[in-house]
């Protein structure tokens, strides 16, 4: 059995998100997707593995989001990607990104720097991590670009924009940020700053208070702030 949850009549995702998320799913567009991507794990390796693929979407059921975090594509490294942006699994070494995304949180909220990379517990909690792009190639970055990832996930920023309400997006970086525009402002909160990148890091990232703007956005809405310490 291929190592996919792509190949199905619809995809393995939380019913929640199916039932937003149909009309997507049998689009051409989509259907073509699904032929690039058995093509490509006949021929290479793919991550992450095709049962983590619509995680992000399993560990925060839509009746259930809070916030959306954006992304760019996975980590192209073995065992690094798992469906959730910026996070890697447990014992896996954190890569530069994710590190300054955790001295930014210990310097908002003082919260201790985490041994783990795993972000599970933030999307549990009502985190969106998402994407722009749900696979990639081992080895190279943005190979899947162009395969009509994109398609779909302004599809899915468009559908919470449209169904849900008082949605905290946090966008870092400039992909992030031009998904501003798939966004009604009037109903949702848009943070954003730079890429936690190295290389724009300190001018750009750094001193924002992304998390603990998010928590006081959550706490006058009367929801449950979020426990970012892991």
């Amino acid at each position: 059995m291929p190592d996919t949850n792509i190949d199905r009549v619809k995809p393995d995702i939380d019913s929640s998100w199916l039932a937003v998320l149909t009309d997507e799913f049998n689009k051409q567009y989509f259907k073509t997707l699904k032929e690039f991507l058995i093509k490509e794990k006949a021929n290479y390796v793919v991550y992450p593995p095709g049962r983590q693929i619509f995680s992000a979407f399993n560990h925060t059921p839509f009746n259930k989001l809070k916030v959306v975090i954006i992304g760019q594509d996975p980590y192209h490294g073995p065992n690094q990607a798992n469906g959730l942006c910026f996070s890697v699994s447990d014992g896996v070494r954190q890569p530069p990104s994710l590190k300054n995304i955790f001295k930014e949180l210990n310097d908002d909220l003082g919260t201790p720097i985490p041994t783990t990379g795993n972000l599970e517990p933030w999307a549990e909690q009502g985190i969106l991590l998402l994407n722009t792009v749900l696979t990639v190639r081992q080895g190279e970055p943005n190979s899947h670009k162009k395969s009509g990832w994109i398609t779909f996930t302004d599809a899915v920023i468009k559908k919470i924009s449209d169904e849900a309400e008082n949605i905290v997006f946090i966008l870092w970086g400039a992909n992030a940020k031009a998904k501003a525009s798939l966004i009604d402002s009037n109903k949702h909160h848009i943070i954003s700053g730079g890429h936690p990148s190295f290389a724009s890091s300190h001018k750009q990232f750094f001193g924002r208070k992304y998390f603990s703007q998010t928590n006081a956005i959550l706490q006058k809405l009367g929801k449950e702030p979020i426990n970012w310490e892991l």
